[in-house]
């Protein structure tokens, strides 16, 4: 019986004004994205790669947003074809929604347009369709939200006193 081997993957967090990580981050977008959509401004935000040993297979990034107040924006994910099916997309947005606690935003948002196969993941990973005031993109554009400041638990800890 042969056993097949999941391969293994590591995130990071990488500094992309560098020019060779902007190279990397470059060809990766073209290669996820066939020229559907323009290569963002790498210089802002916080981006990650995802590396199969030594070789760069998945990014994605969060700049601030400019439609919700303190909230990050996932401006952009991708995963190598041959890639797929290994959890990378949920990886790369719970080490992006980590940075974003850490920046102190209380939200993220997005929005995906005619991609089942990243809506399903945003439903995964635990965002909301919303409906922002000012829709920001195309009309069949589906908007999503994650708060990332839990509310304070109606119930208390504290037996009460009688």
């Amino acid at each position: 019986m042969s056993q097949v081997v999941s391969p293994a993957y590591r995130i990071r967090e990488v500094d992309a004004r560098d020019d060779e990580i902007a190279d990397i981050l470059t060809e990766l977008h073209r290669l996820t994205f066939f020229g559907g959509a323009s290569v963002p401004p790498f210089d802002g935000g916080h981006w990650w790669l995802a590396f199969s040993e030594a070789t760069p297979v998945a990014f994605a990034g969060v700049i601030p947003s400019t439609h919700v107040r303190n909230a990050g924006y996932f401006c952009r994910v991708g995963v190598l074809q041959r890639h797929w099916g290994h959890g990378l997309q949920l990886r790369l947005m719970c080490a992006m929604e980590a940075r974003a606690r850490r920046n102190g935003w209380t939200s993220v948002v997005s929005d995906t347009t005619g991609n089942i196969v990243s809506a399903n993941n945003f439903i995964r990973g635990g965002y909301r369709l919303y409906r922002p005031p000012l829709p920001w993109a195309f009309p069949d554009t589906l908007y999503w939200r994650k708060d990332l400041v839990r509310a304070p638990s109606s119930h208390s800890t504290h037996s009460k006193r009688r």
